[in-house]
């Protein structure tokens, strides 16, 4: 095939300014890959003036991303402005109730509008892919679909969020407080216009929701998802965690159980000698466990322009070569509404707090967890104070509805001061 497959991009940030450099650059290359040239046509964003670092001229402009997603011309919309809703979503629909196969980076859209949006395509016999919308780099959806189709899938896991490991890398590394680490992510450009999105765990959520759904024939449910962000981790969690010989990692996690779809983003314990808890910077990782092939892990650049961008066109050349896949790997219609669990799944659990300094206080948290079938694996005093007594306890495997209850217990005693810390120790 000699035709050329005609881009649109709605988008000109940084990733949609490196997609127009891969395509303008390497144009040799992809037409060797794909058999066909890859031609920019059009192009749309906010501000025409910006010098994003590469020539614009060459593309017709659209002020509008709506009439972009409805050209004549244009074989492939790709959709890189970003949000839920607004001009992404308008212009996708727009782009796939003309029949136009849609590429998109765009996770909070597909988190929120997924089930719907993949039902618009079959209805238009259009394709919507999106592996630049998780974990950057790492061509985990194409893994799911493709690759491990053949597998039935047991658990899907992973550090999805850059900013939230940097944070939590540079705390530990450099005995930083959270603010502290906090504040520097900041200044390195690294966190969204809205911060909690990054350290509340709902970027990364956004994430693990179209992973579950890939991975388990599901509709897309984000609101399902248990979310806690990584604001309330301390640099003394982090020693603490560190002389166990664990990392805390902010760790997505879903499976599939007897009693539904779990699927939670939350600061977690893990071995540091795992490959999680090796893992740095601002790199992801995600690790997928099947029947067949036991596990699978995939670690690289989570964010940026040329990982992102590298993403997309991976995207755009699977349609250039004419291959074409439902959007979370098999026909919308099929996807089921998975029943939510609420993670029951048992597991040992960090329990920080601190206790009045009065006697029998420390008898009262122990007497609370024994009421609650939980036993302890292990407890340490530290750093007592005038007035508080902070206490460390690891459990033995329990579940986190019983944690639950015996905290509960023991704010009705009256010794906790504030509010105990518990992370989950994940085994991978």
């Amino acid at each position: 095939m000699t035709t050329p497959l005609r881009l649109g991009i709605a988008g000109l940030g940084t990733v949609g300014a490196g997609v127009v450099k891969i395509v303008r650059q390497k144009a040799d290359l992809l037409r060797e890959r794909t058999g066909r040239p890859i031609e920019i046509v059009a192009v749309s964003a906010r501000n025409r003036d910006t010098d994003r670092g590469v020539s614009l001229s060459d593309y017709a402009w659209e002020d509008d991303p709506v009439a972009l997603a409805r050209r004549d011309d244009v074989d492939v919309f790709v959709e890189l402005m970003g949000g839920a809703d607004g001009p992404a979503k308008a212009a996708t629909e727009a782009a796939l109730d003309s029949g136009t196969d849609v590429v998109t980076a765009n996770k909070a859209m597909l988190a929120h509008h997924g089930q719907a949006l993949a039902e618009r395509a079959e209805a238009h016999d259009a394709i919507l892919r999106f592996e630049a919308a998780v974990a950057g780099g790492i061509p985990v959806i194409k893994a799911l679909t493709e690759g491990l189709a053949g597998n039935e899938i047991t658990r899907v896991m992973g550090v999805m969020n850059g900013t939230c490991n940097y944070i939590l890398t540079r705390m530990e590394g450099a005995g930083l407080t959270y603010q502290e680490a906090f504040d520097e992510a900041d200044a390195l450009g690294y966190l969204e216009a809205d911060p909690e999105l990054d350290v509340g765990g709902i970027d990364a959520g956004h994430k693990l929701a179209l992973l579950s759904s890939i991975a388990f024939g599901t509709q897309v449910a984000f609101d399902a998802v248990e979310l806690e962000g990584i604001g309330r981790v301390t640099i003394d969690d982090i020693r603490q965690a560190a002389d166990m010989d664990f990392k805390i990692k902010l760790l997505g996690v879903c499976r599939m159980t007897g009693r539904g779809l779990e699927q939670r983003m939350a600061p977690c314990l893990v071995p540091a000698s795992s490959p999680l808890g090796q893992l740095d910077g601002g790199t992801n990782m995600v690790v997928i466990e099947g029947d067949q092939v036991g596990q699978i892990v995939m670690r690289g650049a989570g964010a940026g322009e040329g990982p992102t961008a590298s993403a997309v066109m991976g995207d755009v050349m699977d349609l250039a070569r004419g291959f074409r896949v439902s959007t979370f790997g098999q026909s919308a219609g099929s996807l089921v509404a998975a029943t939510p669990a609420r993670t029951a799944t048992p597991a040992s659990f960090y329990l920080r707090m601190a206790l009045a300094d009065r006697p029998g206080a420390l008898a009262k948290v122990a007497t609370a967890l024994g009421e609650a079938g939980i036993s302890i694996d292990r407890m340490r005093q530290y750093g007592h104070s005038s007035d508080a007594a902070p206490v460390l306890i690891v459990t033995h495997k329990t579940t986190r509805g019983a944690l639950d209850q015996a905290i509960e217990a023991m704010r009705a005693t009256g010794v906790v001061r504030g509010e105990p810390v518990a992370l989950r120790i994940e085994r991978v």
